[in-house]
């Protein structure tokens, strides 16, 4: 049995037919990722509301022939009419299943729009009189309900921790195909610094890696990333599934809820599975406009392009000779325009190569230490050379001192010394140091471009 078009009921009245088919409407909340089923069909699911479910939703799954025909939701606030949807209880509990041959669905513009024509529709779709006074009715209610952000607690980057799942409202940067789909978001905010869980020897044969997952971009799209806040790489958890990432639009602000928090190789690193759920938003969302008075207010500030976790002041591990220079982020001196470059900046000493300080220098007496280094928004290498290290340290101090100066850095015990517990659990503090970039190969200026630290002193 199925009702007429015409004929519309509540979500709560259309849970109590259950094995009926049923007309209703609702303003969607957030929708799975697209993917292919076991057989030939394609299937999402949808989470909607009403006026009489209120902070709660209805899940409806979509199963349709092909990828395009799923419902392609442009704003979280959007409303669906389901028509010919059957209700159906699975453990208890009640959703809708959208089938492929009798079902039909229609689309339309949320809470800010006046028009009654729907953006996609499954079959060709006219509008009613009744409908269009059912729409009018749930864009007024969800203007004065905002309940679209209410039901789900959202995180910023800042606040992650490993291993939990997290809801973040984040800009989709870029969705980049490599051997799997990669997304590169971003919230204004800097990810947590994390301990460093590597063996300094290590460096020699498996150096810590510059990203926790690589992403090949030409440098004029590079250079179009922020260069304050950090832009989290996200990938892919679905085992055989394949999800339907080439659907997501770019430069949107969305909601992602159920993402899982990973550290590689002490990086962040975050994962989407199957049962994650997205949803558009619109700039001029509340959680939206939130977010970039935060970023504008920060970008602003005196401190602005500080870390956060370095606020108010980072260690005085170090003193510089330009300290009345504003400092900049490791991905604005990435992004300059010009190769050769002097940048104040605040980092954390995450790697050194050689790492015995009987080596730092050469056998002619000359100091060459690579560094690698980091912030929220890159992690770098820079090199300590000659007269620029004697500077750094002081000059030519004795090997227990130099020692004590390289676990300051690194962020070493002193009281396990050289052991390899202690390396392989560090956490560096945030120092202020002097950069300077210059490339050694004139006919590849940017491919052999490198950084040097300068002007900068390590206090003990």
């Amino acid at each position: 049995m199925s009702q007429r078009r015409d004929d519309y009921t509540s979500i709560v009245e259309a849970m109590t037919l259950i094995d009926q088919k049923v007309n209703f409407m609702g303003v969607v909340l957030e929708t799975s990722f697209p993917r292919k089923t076991k057989g030939t069909d394609y299937f999402c699911l949808v989470k909607i509301t009403d006026q009489s479910y209120q902070s709660r939703a209805l899940s409806v799954n979509v199963f349709t022939e092909t990828i395009e025909k799923l419902p392609l939701v442009l704003n979280a606030g959007d409303i669906i009419l389901l028509f010919n949807v059957r209700m159906k209880v699975h453990n208890s509990v009640v959703h809708a299943v959208f089938n492929k041959y009798f079902s039909s669905f229609a689309l339309f513009d949320g809470k800010y729009s006046t028009t009654f024509l729907p953006y996609q529709c499954h079959v060709p779709y006219l509008p009613r009189e009744r409908e269009e006074k059912l729409i009018l009715g749930l864009r007024k209610w969800s203007v004065d309900h905002p309940i679209i952000t209410s039901l789900i607690n959202f995180q910023s980057l800042k606040d992650i921790r490993e291993g939990d799942g997290f809801n973040l409202v984040c800009k989709i940067l870029r969705v980049v195909r490599q051997d799997e789909w990669i997304l590169l978001v971003w919230d204004g905010t800097d990810t947590p610094p994390v301990a460093i869980n590597a063996r300094l020897e290590d460096e020699l044969q498996t150096p810590l890696p510059l990203e926790s997952v690589p992403v090949c971009l030409p440098r004029d799209k590079f250079c179009k990333l922020p260069s304050l806040g950090t832009v989290l790489r996200v990938t892919l958890d679905c085992g055989n599934e394949k999800l339907g990432m080439n659907v997501l639009r770019t430069n949107r602000w969305v909601k992602i809820d159920n993402l899982r928090c990973q550290l590689l190789d002490s990086l962040w690193h975050a994962a989407l599975f199957p049962t994650t759920r997205f949803c558009y938003l619109r700039d001029e969302d509340h959680i939206v406009s939130q977010r970039m008075r935060e970023f504008d207010k920060r970008i602003k500030s005196k401190w602005g392009w500080m870390p956060l976790s370095a606020l108010p002041w980072p260690t005085h591990v170090t003193v510089t000779d330009y300290s009345e220079v504003p400092f900049v982020s490791l991905m604005r001196a990435l992004v300059n325009p010009k190769v050769v470059g002097k940048f104040h900046c605040v980092v954390r000493v995450v790697a050194s190569f050689p790492w015995i300080v009987e080596d730092f220098r050469s056998p002619s007496g000359v100091y060459r230490i690579r560094l690698t280094i980091e912030d929220p928004t890159a992690r770098i290498r820079a090199y300590l050379y000659a007269e620029d290290a004697e500077q750094f340290f002081g000059g030519y101090p004795s090997l227990d001192v130099l020692r004590r100066m390289r676990n300051l850095l690194l962020g070493i015990s002193e009281s396990g010394g050289d052991s390899e517990r202690n390396e392989t659990c560090r956490n560096p503090p945030w120092i202020m140091c002097c950069l300077k970039s210059y490339h050694i190969n004139d006919s590849d200026i940017w491919g052999s471009r490198n950084f040097r630290i300068f002007a900068t002193t390590l206090k003990m």
